[in-house]
């Protein structure tokens, strides 16, 4: 039977300490420091395990910068400004949003110092490169809270799905929280713990949900969000969270595992596999709310990249080309705001929020 480095190591630690839960399951799958999946390898673009839409078309970066131009008018043009990137990827996205702020608004360029925070020494190796016309822009950050004060622009695409969560399983004694043990061949296997959860914390009274069903809570991704809402409470600014889940909280398992472009049973590859899952967008934006900040709105990737203008900006990157890269432009642009299979623009969802509260496009403002 096929096994993993890490698989034998969390195998030990179950035999000897019992189940491990879903939150240390993917803590270590996705960060233990000997086989942890972001520490031994750069899982992004074709040659790693998923492709990420700044890997896609330098349009969405394009359209990011975009944004952030016209968040920083928004915000009455502040002198000095702290461009920050939440896991950062390869540097893409930041390298196509500084083109744009360059070109569009030079005094926002100069006034602005770059910030990625950033845990992988390998990753922030690939993000030098990557950025090295930026020579002395910009620092890097392993944790968010060094992060120098001042007014802030921030962005994160495909950072909250990658922070670990919480997983319930409903029995017939209610909702247990779901472990990770060893069935009777030794392998790894779901399991229903003794810790329960707040029945107020769900969707729909338990009486009404059947055996077997997941719900899932992720207390580690709010704790993220509200150290960003009080930073932007404390400096002023406005956050962009970009990421693949729902709008609406609801029951379901959405743990999933990617290796090698395909979809991988979650158990299967530990430290081999990236694991994930789908973000809720109504718990942040409570979060948020929580904290006291403006929520601008959360909408599809799709309709939020076409109301910054993709379909202009990718006419315009397509003039006087080929037939050939013209199609690829318009492929890049159906991946990233088109809806089904296989593409964006509606699994990913965008959420704002801002301080102090500015209307921001393509968001609609709420009275």
């Amino acid at each position: 039977m096929m096994t993993t480095a890490l698989a034998e190591k969390m195998k030990a630690l179950i035999q000897a300490n019992g189940p491990i839960s879903v939150t240390d399951y993917f803590s270590l799958c996705l960060a233990d420091p000997e086989h942890g999946y972001y520490k031994t390898r750069d899982p992004f673009g074709r040659a790693g395990d998923f492709v990420t839409a700044p890997e896609i078309s330098q349009l969405f970066g394009e359209m990011i910068g975009v944004f952030m131009v016209h968040a920083w008018q928004r915000h009455g043009t502040p002198a000095e400004v702290r461009l920050v990137e939440v896991g950062p990827g390869r540097g893409t996205m930041m390298a196509d949003m500084l083109r744009v702020v360059a070109r569009l608004a030079p005094p926002l360029y100069e006034g602005l110092s770059v910030h990625l925070v950033e845990t992988s020494p390998r990753l922030q190796e690939v993000q030098r490169q990557t950025l090295s016309e930026q020579d002395g822009r910009v620092a890097w950050h392993s944790d968010f809270d060094d992060v120098p004060a001042g007014f802030t622009l921030l962005a994160a695409n495909e950072l909250f799905d990658a922070i670990p969560l919480r997983q319930f399983v409903r029995t017939p004694t209610g909702f247990r929280e779901r472990m990770i043990g060893l069935d009777a061949e030794g392998r790894l296997a779901f399991a229903a713990g003794m810790a329960g959860i707040d029945p107020s914390l769900l969707p729909a009274p338990v009486q009404d949900v059947p055996p077997g069903t997941i719900f899932e809570a992720a207390p580690a991704r709010e704790a993220v969000m509200t150290k960003i809402c009080n930073r932007l409470n404390d400096h002023g600014g406005t956050a962009l969270i970009i990421d693949y889940g729902h709008m609406v909280s609801g029951f379901g398992d959405t743990l999933q595992a990617v290796r090698m472009h395909e979809f991988d049973p979650p158990l299967s590859h530990p430290g081999e596999a990236d694991l994930t899952s789908h973000v809720d967008f109504q718990a942040l934006a409570e979060t948020a709310i929580a904290a006291r900040i403006h929520v601008n709105g959360c909408v599809h990737q799709g309709d939020f990249l076409i109301g910054l203008g993709l379909m202009e900006r990718a006419g315009a990157l397509g003039r006087d080309k080929t037939e050939y890269v013209r199609q690829g432009i318009q492929a890049a642009v159906e991946r990233l705001a088109g809806a089904g299979e296989g593409k964006m623009g509606e699994l990913f969802k965008v959420l704002a929020v801002s301080a102090p509260a500015v209307d921001l496009m393509p968001f609609r403002a709420v009275d």
